[in-house]
């Protein structure tokens, strides 16, 4: 929005200090007037003989008020010009000096205006308010530049991942099309399928948009109920890959919304049952309260996991080295999600590789 020009900051400033300085200066002669002058004499006079103050014969000129004011009242006026120029003056130097790292603060602005996300203030000195706004501004870009590679990171990767169910649904089009007696049910088959993969993969973005949002009410949820009503959902999963889910612990209650963290756990849980050891798996779902807060702790059994490897399963659209992909097999989001999920209930996601293999996962919730 276009602005009118107007002062600047630092000729009012200047101003400012100007007008203190003659104030007091008027002052100060004020109290020159009223305090001093008003024992003088309206006219001038003299002593002479005995009653001079000297004791001599001499006479001694007493000068009277409108004597002093002829003589003090230039000098004065003049003092008050020296005063008005001084004061300008330095307060034009001081107010420059003190605006100075606002001059840096607003070139870095506008630089981020630019897109340039990676330019910092970085303003040297002990702490004040401008270094704290500066500090402050420091951080934000650093938030900014972080979140904005990685949105740009994870929508590459989104398009990459929708663009290969269209591209697969394409090349079973262009099959069927050249093929005089196509197996139509087996191209339907294949259809819905892939169809599924798009559908899962965008109900899962659309997750992800609405934790960052935390566009959701806040409720006490008791995350051992959560749990419980994961692995049941799951167990017809579980019972088809041989995998034996155990629930225990005590009651955890965490504030946020329950169909979130349901979905936080329905995805820690579908996560230890798809990567796990075939036809004979186990997987354990614990929840307690600690001063920390609301734990849930889901591990599971599976193949060595190197530390390299479990610092980026968080990330979107990884799985890891060698890990599953079939039908149930996900759209490289379920870690991701239950992350961000966490972040958004001002929680966090602790992933570390289970003793004998597999995946100990651990979210932390405030109570």
């Amino acid at each position: 929005m276009p602005r009118p020009p107007g002062v600047s900051v630092r000729l009012r400033l200047a101003l400012s200090y100007a007008g203190v300085v003659v104030v007091t200066g008027v002052g100060l002669l004020a109290v020159v007037l009223v305090f001093l002058l008003r024992y003088v004499p309206d006219e001038a006079g003299s002593t002479s003989g005995a009653n001079a103050p000297d004791g001599g014969f001499g006479g001694t000129f007493m000068p009277g008020r409108s004597d002093l004011w002829d003589a003090f009242a230039p000098k004065a006026a003049l003092m008050m010009v020296l005063l008005l120029v001084v004061g300008l003056a330095g307060g034009w130097a001081l107010a420059g000096r003190m605006l100075a790292p606002l001059d840096r603060i607003t070139a870095a602005t506008r630089a981020a205006g630019t897109g340039a996300l990676d330019h910092r203030i970085r303003m040297p000195g002990r702490s004040d308010e401008f270094r704290e706004l500066a500090d402050a501004f420091d951080g934000m870009l650093e938030r900014l530049e972080r979140h904005v590679a990685e949105q740009q990171r994870f929508a590459a990767n989104a398009s990459h991942e929708l663009r290969t169910p269209l591209a697969i649904t394409q090349t079973l089009l262009d099959v069927a099309a050249k093929d005089p007696s196509p197996d139509v049910d087996l191209l339907v088959d294949r259809l819905r399928t892939v169809n599924t993969r798009a559908i899962d993969l965008t109900e899962a973005l659309l997750v992800l948009s609405r934790a960052d949002q935390r566009s959701f009410a806040q409720e006490p949820v008791d995350l051992s109920l959560v749990a419980e009503e994961a692995a049941e959902v799951l167990l017809p999963l579980a019972e088809e890959r041989g995998v034996v889910v155990t629930t225990s612990g005590d009651a955890a209650t965490a504030s946020g919304s329950r169909a979130l963290l349901l979905q936080l756990a329905t995805n820690l849980l579908h996560n230890a049952i798809v990567h796990n050891l075939p036809g004979d798996g186990a997987a354990w779902v614990t929840t307690r309260e600690t001063p920390a807060g609301a734990v849930l702790r889901v591990e599971n059994t599976g193949d060595h996991l190197a530390s390299d490897v479990v610092a980026t399963l968080a990330e979107p659209f990884r799985r890891g080295t060698e890990r599953v992909h079939d039908d149930h097999g996900g759209v490289g989001l379920g870690l991701a999600i239950v992350q961000r999920i966490a972040a958004a209930h001002d929680g966090r996601l602790d992933l570390a590789p289970r003793t004998g293999g597999g995946l100990v996962a651990l979210v932390t919730l405030p109570r």
